[in-house]
């Protein structure tokens, strides 16, 4: 831990920043996939979902960057690179067979919830040892994540 004038202390700030790099990992691997099915999709829908899997990443790279820049706030480290969000990441691997439209919106919705709700857990945790401030980070995130599934599910072919 790097020093800081943060009163938490440096117990709390140490726990806080491993939920939060953990949630990293998986905030980066969540941007690859959404952007794996953005390159991918096919299908009818095609322009539409495009189009949304490109904003939903968008919006998942700014979660990454809240959560990288609350470790760093706490006097952590950000461990943000690719390779490591490749070993640490908890979500499901992205199906590469996926082609069309429905089945690209399937796999995200189930990596978007995957993914919200390890956050929801996250921020219970955090409230739990003492840190609201990152709990309440991650509040946000899971608001995000809830609109972005939310998005994401409206273009699922009705059953």
């Amino acid at each position: 831990m790097h020093p800081t004038h943060n009163t938490l202390s440096e117990n709390i700030r140490a726990r806080s920043v491993e939920l939060l790099n953990k949630h990293l990992a998986a905030a980066i691997d969540l941007h690859g996939q959404v952007k794996q099915a953005h390159w991918n999709v096919r299908g009818p829908g095609f322009i539409a979902v495009h189009t949304l899997f490109d904003k939903v990443a968008e919006e998942v790279e700014g979660f990454s960057d809240l959560v990288a820049e609350r470790a760093r706030g706490l006097g952590g480290v950000a461990y943000g690179t690719v390779q490591i969000a490749a070993a640490r990441s908890f979500l499901v691997p992205y199906p590469l067979e996926v082609a069309d439209d429905a089945q690209h919106l399937f796999a995200v919705s189930g990596a978007l919830a995957a993914f919200g709700q390890s956050i929801r857990d996250a921020g219970a945790e955090a409230g739990s040892f003492g840190d609201a401030t990152t709990a309440d980070l991650f509040t946000e995130v899971s608001r995000g994540v809830d609109q972005q599934l939310w998005l994401v599910e409206s273009n699922l072919p009705a059953k």
